[in-house]
């Protein structure tokens, strides 16, 4: 077939548009700054993915004054003309982007950076950030109305970071949605003792300084970091079922509890590696510091962070958030009973191991504690809201509906859906709505009804 003068005519200009269009698309442009979360609009970076950290970190207590040296390598997900990166208060003095100066500016707690040259597409880039000064501790309602981040002790710092305060002591893209591995080296005055995530690769003494290194092999969602600093008692060894442990405990608090931080630690770990599926980072452990102003635990990757010694309950809790939020992690915030309803529904799992009260006795009890007309009741804990994210319905409510879930399905499938979860997003982001689909696929049953009474539908469900 022959194409008229015309049509031929028509045909190279729609081409020579198409031409103009790609050549625009691949243009390059600046990343965005955050990556949208509903809660946080500017935690985390568009333009590249996260790959590496290595994180060089000099602490002075007695100045409360950090130095740090980051440098992170990514691979830029489109043309990119210019990236940020979230840094909360502290002196940028220094960008290098591949070994050369960059330029960058800075935007309350966003830096821009600008490389001399574009960094294309599916390039894997160094940017490597001098930095310091005195980092501010985050406050207000969000972590139950306590200070969070970096937080000074009496003789060093806690650092416990969920949500966002991993950039208030390092230059990230800060939002569990894009992760990395770490290497983090701490210089702590000497006799002072520099604790972080993964196994310990070395140390050694500089002049009246002790410098540790830390390196965490599994991805790594930011909040999970940590650099805690102090004097502590640390005792090493292996699970019964051969898993490293490392459990780091401040002096002040080694008589202060009857809990045997240690044994529950290793139980735990190992029992939630029967039920969960296999533990997924290189060791176990736990940080226990004197820090009674936080008044909270976090789930800090291969080893929760207590800022006191706290009940058994609470460890095993804090160790299956190693399944449940680290090694699977949320999505967006918003889905954060992904992470504190599966941890409290462990704790009831855990009772019913120990011959204590059955998960079922657990939930009649917390159901039956609260009338209809409690405000625990109208909290949308499949999207809490940012300052309610940690509401008690999140963590009550959302561990109901696994019990709820449980009693819908059958044990065997509920079992069964467990480990499959865990496996299927190990090191990486899921939702609810891909929890959902996965319990109706094992299960063969239709459970929307189930999970909108429970998570998005204000009220005191029926039972």
């Amino acid at each position: 077939m022959a194409l008229s003068r015309s049509a031929r005519l028509g045909a190279l200009a729609t081409a020579a548009a198409s031409f103009f269009l790609v050549a625009a698309s691949s243009a390059p442009t600046p990343g965005a700054d955050g990556i949208g979360d509903t809660y946080f609009p500017q935690l985390g970076n568009g333009g590249f993915d996260a790959r590496h950290y290595a994180l060089d970190v000099a602490y002075d207590p007695a100045t409360d004054r950090l130095d740090g040296r980051t440098t992170l390598t990514a691979r830029a997900t489109q043309n990119l003309a210019s990236f940020d990166l979230d840094l909360q208060k502290l002196d940028v003095t220094k960008v290098e982007v591949n070994g050369r100066r960059a330029h960058f500016t800075r935007s309350g707690d966003e830096i821009c950076v600008t490389p001399r040259g574009p960094l294309a597409k599916g390039r894997t880039f160094t940017v490597t950030v001098t930095y310091g000064g005195v980092p501010e501790a985050l406050s207000g309602p969000i972590v139950f109305g306590s200070d969070y981040g970096w937080m000074k002790t009496a003789d060093g710092v806690f650092v416990a970071c969920e949500p966002n305060a991993a950039s208030t002591w390092f230059p990230s893209s800060d939002h569990p949605s894009d992760k990395a591995t770490y290497d983090i080296r701490i210089t702590a005055p000497k006799g002072l003792t520099g604790v972080s995530n993964g196994r310990l690769v070395s140390t050694h003494d500089r002049g009246g300084r002790t410098v540790t290194h830390w390196r965490e092999s599994r991805p790594m969602a930011t909040y999970l970091a940590t650099a805690t600093i102090g004097k502590f008692d640390v005792r090493t060894g292996r699970t019964p079922a051969g898993t490293p442990i490392y459990v780091a405990i401040d002096p002040v608090l080694a008589n202060s509890n009857s809990v045997d931080v240690y044994a529950v630690t290793a139980a735990a770990t190992d029992y939630w590696s029967q039920v969960f599926g296999p533990y997924p980072f290189e060791e176990t452990g736990a940080i226990v510091d004197d820090m009674p102003q936080a008044g909270f635990s976090l789930e800090v990757q291969s080893k929760p962070a207590y800022s006191a010694v706290r009940s058994e309950l609470t460890i095993v809790h804090e160790l299956a958030h190693q399944w449940f939020g680290d090694s699977v992690s949320v999505a967006h915030w918003k889905d954060i009973w992904l992470n504190e309803g599966f941890a409290t529904y462990a704790q009831w799992l855990w009772s019913e191991h120990q011959g204590v009260r059955s998960a079922h006795d657990s939930f009649v009890a917390g159901y039956g504690s609260r009338p209809a007309d409690s405000s625990f009741w109208q909290t949308t804990v499949g999207d809490p809201q940012r300052d309610t994210m940690f509401a008690s319905a999140v963590y009550q409510r959302g561990a109901m509906t696994l019990q709820t879930l449980r009693e819908r399905i059958g044990d065997t499938a509920f079992f069964k859906l467990l480990p499959a979860w865990t496996k299927l997003h190990r090191y990486g982001n899921a939702s609810t709505a891909d929890f959902i689909s996965l319990a109706e696929r094992i299960s063969g049953r239709q459970l929307d009804d189930l999970f909108q009474t429970w998570l998005f539908t204000p009220g005191k469900p029926a039972v």
